[in-house]
């Protein structure tokens, strides 16, 4: 009989206790279609009589990850603890150390230390996977590293978070302000314990250097990511940006271009019929471009019990069938030291003013604008009460210094009443 791949799973949080399940309840199709059994060795968790909805009697219990990474009884370490580093990572390293494969849903981890623990996997001739770090339910690893091998790719680009959609969805269909909407998911349990990590976009960047690194054979470089959260955006925005056709998300998109890799995670505007404008609630979506395939779109569940446990045994899976890849699509010797991009690439964008409402004041801002090198799209003026006119403004394509320049002066023209609000508009 075929030997079983033994697996020593390590946090028994939401995900975790999802992978138990899927492994108790499918016993009989994993071994079919893996070509072998798969069963659970061992567990580690913070406390041992947690009720966790399902049955752990059956398993070795470590109370430290480490020392479980290094069980005799184990085959594949499973990761599921979460942080950039500490117990986390030293178990991991542990694992890799010992000779065992590596499954993992940290994408914080392995966008700070991605590079050195793919060496080390591959040094050692183990595997490192990490499907369920990005984008939960949605196969984008495998579709990069597999499905498109034979393409160049020229655009990553998404929703990452579905906490930040769920919170922009919310404004826009339930007309509630920002702070509203978040309280309204903190109260169904969508936040980080620091909704930081949310909302400020980390959570979606560290996804995004991981991507890139894939689609364009670099190092992950997390900290070139430039970042921008959703806090800033009102109901006012929400509002205003569909009146001229758009929807707000929180965009993250990575490109190769000739001022260097680009990566920025912030929120854009996009047309309300595609497919992100489309999108709702709490669900991701990640666009890839490829040369030969052009334009994939992939939409699914981006966390969740469900859909990162799925992901989490797809890895599984793949060790036990015997598939062996290069952490980040190729080796992780041979991948380039990123260049981060001098400066963004050109795009419109979607500007609120609020002006004093009186004569020659439109032709002030248009003149600011025009001196740093910008030409007006389109431009709607608001009916208003009092002398204060709220003016939205969509410019044609322009270099963001040059947009930088012209939100630097408009105060200096005397009709600006408060700080614009500017918001990239992205090509989908």
């Amino acid at each position: 009989m075929t030997e079983p791949l033994r697996l020593g799973i390590a946090g028994l949080g939401t995900v975790g206790a999802g992978v138990v399940k899927i492994v108790q309840r499918q016993k009989q199709l994993l071994s079919a279609r893996a070509g072998r059994p798969i069963e659970i060795s061992a567990v580690s968790a913070r406390s041992r009589d947690k009720d966790r909805g399902v049955s752990l009697d059956r398993y070795g219990w470590e109370d430290d990850p480490v020392a479980l990474a290094k069980r005799a009884d184990v085959d594949v370490f499973v990761e599921l603890v979460g942080g950039d580093d500490g117990p986390a990572k030293a178990a991991v390293e542990a694992a890799i150390a010992t000779g065992k494969h590596v499954v993992t849903a940290n994408k914080a981890m392995l966008a700070h230390h991605g590079q050195p623990l793919a060496e080390a996997a591959e040094n050692a001739g183990v595997s490192l996977r990490y499907e369920a770090a990005v984008a939960g339910g949605i196969p984008v690893i495998k579709a990069l590293t597999e499905g498109l091998a034979g393409n160049g790719i020229s655009r990553v680009m998404g929703v990452m978070n579905g906490t930040c959609n769920y919170i922009l969805t919310r404004m826009d269909d339930a007309g509630l302000t920002y702070e509203e909407a978040f309280a309204e998911a903190d109260g169904l349990g969508y936040l980080e314990a620091d909704p930081e990590l949310d909302v400020g976009g980390i959570d979606a960047a560290h996804k995004l250097s991981i991507l890139a690194a894939i689609a364009f054979g670099t190092r992950v470089d997390f900290d070139a990511v430039a970042l921008e959260g959703i806090g800033a955006i009102t109901i006012e925005d929400i509002r205003r940006a569909g009146d001229m056709g758009y929807k707000i998300k929180l965009l993250g998109v990575a490109q190769m271009t000739g001022r260097g890799l680009e990566q920025r995670m912030s929120p854009c505007l996009v047309p309300d019929t595609s497919p992100l404008g489309q999108l709702v609630g709490g669900t991701n979506m990640v666009v890839l471009e490829g040369d030969a395939v052009g334009q994939v779109v992939l939409r699914g569940a981006g966390a969740g019990e469900g859909p990162t446990a799925s992901a989490v045994l797809a890895d599984v899976m793949d060790i036990a069938r015997g598939v062996r890849l290069p952490t980040f699509g190729q080796p992780a010797a041979t991948l380039a030291a990123p260049k981060p991009a001098s400066a963004q690439s050109p795009g419109a964008y979607y500007l609120r003013l609020l002006l004093t409402d009186k004569p020659g004041a439109l032709a002030k801002v248009a003149t600011v604008l025009g001196e740093a090198g910008i030409s007006i799209d389109r431009m709607r003026q608001y009916d208003h009460p009092g002398d204060l006119a709220p003016v939205l403004i969509v410019t044609h394509k322009t270099a963001r210094p040059n947009l930088d320049r012209a939100l630097g002066d408009l105060p200096g023209t005397g009709v600006v009443t408060e700080a614009p609000v500017a918001l990239r508009i992205e090509e989908v």
